[in-house]
């Protein structure tokens, strides 16, 4: 059954969940291979990893928007249905998509919250910006 119900505000289909961001295989292979402008860098790493006990009442969506906690910053990425994420978290590869809504506080420690930290997803319809839109959307044109 598809979510009908809210985690906060009046979104349909918006679940809090924790976002662990990280590299993967083949992120790393693209980004040090020069490729981060190519559709195969995009397809890797604007992507979300969800588990399938929370894909399914998303209405196992395409893409879905992730947004920061504090509602200011969400980007809109791939959705991959995996059985390597745990219900409750969501996993981003560690590149311009996920930092849009990593929380800059590094608590001191010099280090943003990379791992666990709260964010909203939902379906969306929207586009799933490349790179360099991503570069010029959101940080240049201050989106």
């Amino acid at each position: 059954m598809c979510l009908q119900t809210q985690t906060r505000s009046s979104e349909v289909g918006n679940m809090e969940v924790l976002l662990i961001s990280g590299s993967t295989i083949d992120e790393g292979r693209l980004a040090k291979g020069g490729d981060k402008f190519t559709e195969e860098y995009t397809l890797e790493c604007a992507s979300c990893w969800i588990s399938p006990a929370d894909f399914v009442p998303l209405c196992s969506p395409d893409k879905v928007k992730v947004t920061s906690r504090d509602g200011k910053h969400s980007i809109v990425v791939y959705a991959k249905c995996t059985d390597s994420v745990q219900p409750g978290q969501v996993f981003m590869p560690r590149a311009i998509w996920s930092n849009v809504v990593v929380d800059p506080d590094t608590l001191s420690t010099g280090s943003p919250l990379y791992k666990g930290a709260p964010v909203y997803i939902e379906p969306s319809e929207e586009e799933v910006l490349s790179a360099e839109d991503v570069v010029m959307k959101i940080y240049v044109g201050g989106q």
